[in-house]
């Protein structure tokens, strides 16, 4: 899970974080601020909350002379890493406030456009469990989600060494800085030279379409999936140290990118995660020619 946000911070793309309550889903994204050094906001997502309340608004302000006019007042979104939590507790108008800065990088508010900070990320968490008072995240707000993640329950070791330790906030107050914003941003450019066979930019597209026309789905995956699919592949083949792309970095990504972009039949997550695992066992690897 944490491979996963860091390739989804340099891919420049939003994390969709799922995990019932309690496991650190929010502690993940507060480290995730620390150690990268970029400042970071926290939005509670409640039934009542409104579209303002994350963008922002224009308030009147008055000068010394008396004269009034609009002066517009950042909303949390305004933020490098924004942690968007139990997204799926606000009413879909609320939610789709989120939809522009996801995918444009900016908000438009009273005809005005604000860019959003660089490099800008939206981690999204849910409850995949309980379902009273939530509202279903709409297929395109899900679709903008670079990659969904799952935390599971630790290990027994592990939940020892947790509850054995001191505060958790505490641990997280005492990290320290890795990377800086300049090095960060450097990086997210450096990855688009990264370099993609046409083999393997076929393979990528051979898994996608085999997502589409079948009775067994839906909706198959869309192109932005496969750009997404395309990005994750590039940052995971510099992560292992290489300048370009196997085949291998794609079927890793694969499920994490796609899944939660296809729709089974039955609806369920399982489903879909099953599917596509299948469907890459079918897909033809594309094999180095030694010749």
């Amino acid at each position: 899970v944490v491979e996963g946000t860091v390739i989804a911070m340099i891919a420049g793309g939003n994390v969709l974080l799922e995990g019932v309550p309690g496991v650190g889903k929010t502690r993940l994204v507060r480290s995730l601020g620390r150690v990268f050094n970029l400042p970071f906001s926290r939005i509670q997502f409640t039934p009542d909350l409104m579209p303002a309340d994350v963008t922002g608004t224009n308030i009147i302000v008055k000068d010394e002379s008396g004269n009034s006019s609009f002066e517009f007042q950042p909303g949390p979104i305004f933020s490098n890493i924004v942690l968007a939590d139990e997204i799926n507790r606000a009413t879909p108008r609320t939610q789709a406030a989120l939809l522009e800065s996801m995918e444009e990088r900016q908000v438009t508010v009273d005809g005005e456009t604000y860019p959003m900070a660089v490099p800008f990320m939206v981690m999204a968490t849910q409850n995949p469990i309980e379902s009273y008072g939530t509202f279903p995240l709409p297929e395109a707000q899900v679709d903008r989600f670079f990659m969904r993640l799952s935390m599971g329950y630790m290990t027994r070791e592990q939940e020892l060494a947790v509850i054995s330790r001191p505060s958790t906030l505490t641990l997280v107050q005492e990290l320290e800085q890795v990377v800086t914003y300049q090095e960060t941003a450097a990086l997210q450019k450096q990855i688009q030279e990264v370099a993609v066979s046409d083999e393997v930019a076929q393979f990528i597209l051979d898994i996608v379409e085999s997502t589409r026309n079948t009775g067994e789905l839906v909706s198959g995956v869309s192109t932005r999936g496969a750009i997404a699919l395309y990005k994750a592949a590039q940052v995971t083949a510099a992560m292992e140290g290489r300048d370009y792309v196997i085949p291998e970095d794609v079927v890793r990504e694969a499920i994490p990118v796609l899944a939660h972009r296809i729709n089974a039949t039955s609806g369920a997550r399982s489903d879909a995660e099953r599917y596509l695992a299948q469907k890459l066992s079918g897909v033809c690897v594309p094999l180095e020619d030694l010749e």
